[in-house]
């Protein structure tokens, strides 16, 4: 078996090419491409060592991705146009297929690895790279999220639903997934109010959204592996076969997975009260969901879906810090410091804060989400005068650690 000089040596002289093209194009230096070479080198023995880490090979690809853009930069200036990036964008997912070969388990990698793809605008690869890392980690949310969020990105809902709805089904130790599946249909209802008032309104939008076809996810294989079925489609881990534990009943996942979302805010309000009936609930989670509903005032449904948050609060959690940062904060959800609607709201949510203060359970925790949402404010440069001093002299009196 090769050594780590002999591997070193093997995968070094696959850049010669590139070198060579520096070299007679007078991209870099002779001096500038011995010492690149020396990096390179010492980046390999670092890399195929017995003891390498994650971090090595991340280190490697930074500095692959900071030669790369330097050449981009130095082509432009000299405006030579027969040097391409394919080299050098083949050489960084060399590095981070081996790395995820050699370090499975970093989710750092895997990440870096999508990262990279979807920053070269490799929508094949990318697909393909997504399959393989939730395989190898089902119980990640991180994973999950991305690939939902870049599905809705890419117009297609219906897919992102999918990848939600899985995902939930394996990560049901924190809320991460669910929260952010409330927040990506918020932010497709969202679009459809904005659709409303132009030509087809929304219902020309989901049609729209029906037959997209150009998303990452849907992307066709010419060549058939593993990573895909027969309708091309990403190949996902399976969590009837993990002994997961079923979330959505029939008539959850029937209405979630409609073509015609429901544009009455019956998705996230479902995400929601399923969540619920979850291990991981609590005034915490709700508090973020909270959060969530709260950042989309133009949605006509948020009302709605604010008030059964505050109510399942209000039932089960009414004293801990973060119902009554919930409560504090509801007089001034959708307004702008400078409207003028605010300066009543905020007298309401004071008085609610001075309440709160005198109930709550952790009066600390209380003060530093208080805090958290006026500093925000206060720094806003055309605040006015007595909204800025009432702040400033709420967070004088607020109690201290």
């Amino acid at each position: 078996m090769a050594g780590v000089p002999e591997k070193a040596r093997y995968y070094l002289e696959q850049s010669v090419p590139q070198l060579r093209e520096f070299e007679a194009l007078s991209i870099f230096s002779a001096a500038e491409i011995s010492s690149l070479v020396k990096k390179r080198s010492d980046y390999e023995h670092l890399v195929l060592s017995p003891g390498s880490q994650p971090r090595d090979y991340l280190a490697y690809i930074r500095w692959e991705r900071s030669l790369e853009g330097l050449r981009a930069k130095r082509c432009k200036r000299l405006q030579i146009r027969r040097s391409s990036s394919h080299a050098g964008e083949g050489r960084v997912f060399g590095i981070l297929e081996r790395a995820v070969q050699r370090h499975p388990g970093s989710l750092d990698v895997w990440t870096e690895y999508l990262r990279f793809a979807d920053a070269v605008k490799a929508t094949k690869r990318w697909r393909k790279v997504m399959s393989r890392a939730l395989r190898m980690h089902p119980a990640k949310p991180e994973l999950w999220v991305v690939a939902g969020r870049r599905s809705a990105h890419h117009g297609d809902m219906q897919a992102a639903r999918g990848f939600f709805m899985r995902g939930a089904r394996f990560c049901t130790r924190d809320a991460v997934v669910w929260v952010e599946y409330a927040r990506c249909e918020m932010e497709w209802l969202e679009k459809m109010e904005e659709r409303k008032g132009r030509k087809g309104g929304a219902q020309r939008a989901i049609q729209e959204q029906a037959e997209h076809d150009d998303d990452a996810i849907m992307f066709a294989e010419e060549d058939s592996d593993e990573d895909a079925d027969e309708n091309g489609r990403l190949v996902m881990p399976d969590p009837d076969a993990k002994g997961a534990k079923k979330v959505f009943d029939d008539k959850a996942v029937q209405k979630m997975e409609q073509k015609n979302p429901a544009l009455d805010g019956a998705i996230p309000l479902a995400i929601f009260e399923i969540a619920q009936k979850q291990q991981f609930f609590n005034a915490a989670a709700a508090e973020k969901f909270f959060d969530v509903f709260a950042g989309f005032p133009s949605v006509p449904s948020q009302s709605k879906l604010v008030q059964r948050v505050l109510d399942t609060l209000a039932e089960s959690y009414a004293n801990s810090p973060e119902a009554c940062n919930c409560f504090v904060r509801q007089p001034l959800i959708g307004l702008e410091p400078n409207s003028a609607a605010y300066p009543k709201a905020l007298r309401d949510a004071l008085s609610q804060l001075k309440k709160s203060l005198e109930s709550t359970t952790d009066k600390t925790r209380l003060a530093q989400k208080t805090n958290a949402w006026i500093e925000p404010v206060l720094a806003s440069e055309d605040l006015d005068t007595g909204i800025r001093a009432v702040l400033e002299h709420t967070v004088r009196t607020l109690p201290k650690p």
